[in-house]
């Protein structure tokens, strides 16, 4: 089994077609991109699951929260949220790193809101992500340039946004609210 653990695609060698996963249409394959990582994931108990990330880490437990599951680890709500904000923090320090710029720290506050579809199934409404920078605007020259672009590189936002509508907000180190 290919390693689990590497978030980078595994892109085919030149001339090599790259297969997709058993149940998944080759036309929804990018050739040129091939497949990205992965995890496995078992069952412990009732709702409670252990996630395989490969050699990185330690296997990550999830579980549903009471009365459903024991609320032993992260939900996968959370887990899509936590997914979510993370790759739109790291896609702003790649995109200020593009413009020699250092914020003095990244931090995010998510979270999703749960709603109820047509059939009364819960689904997730929206997730909102609150990005902070650790310095002031000012001392960030080209930050416009960066506030314009950093979501464009988040691979998970921009795929989740497909079908959940996902808010962001950026604020300084003052606590000034960016955009």
């Amino acid at each position: 089994m290919p390693s689990i653990s590497d978030c980078q695609p595994t892109i085919p060698a030149p001339g090599e077609v790259a297969s997709p996963p058993p149940g998944l249409d080759p036309v929804l394959l990018d050739p040129a991109v091939g497949r990205g990582p992965g995890i496995r994931i078992t069952q412990e108990a009732a709702y409670r699951f252990t996630v395989d990330f490969g050699d990185l880490i330690a296997g990550l437990v999830v579980d549903e929260a009471p009365p459903a599951g024991e609320g032993l680890g992260p939900c996968p709500e959370q887990l899509l949220v936590a997914a979510v904000s993370n790759c739109l923090c790291a896609s702003m320090v790649f995109a200020l790193g593009k413009f020699r710029q250092e914020a003095g720290g990244v931090a995010a506050d998510a979270h999703c809101r749960i709603v109820r579809n047509a059939e009364g199934r819960l689904r997730i409404g929206g997730i909102e992500v609150a990005i902070a920078l650790g310095q002031p605007a000012e001392t960030l020259p080209r930050l416009d340039r960066v506030l314009e672009q950093f979501e464009r590189f988040c691979t998970v936002s921009q795929s989740v946004e497909a079908g959940i509508p996902v808010a962001v907000t950026v604020q300084d180190g003052t606590g000034r609210r960016l955009r």
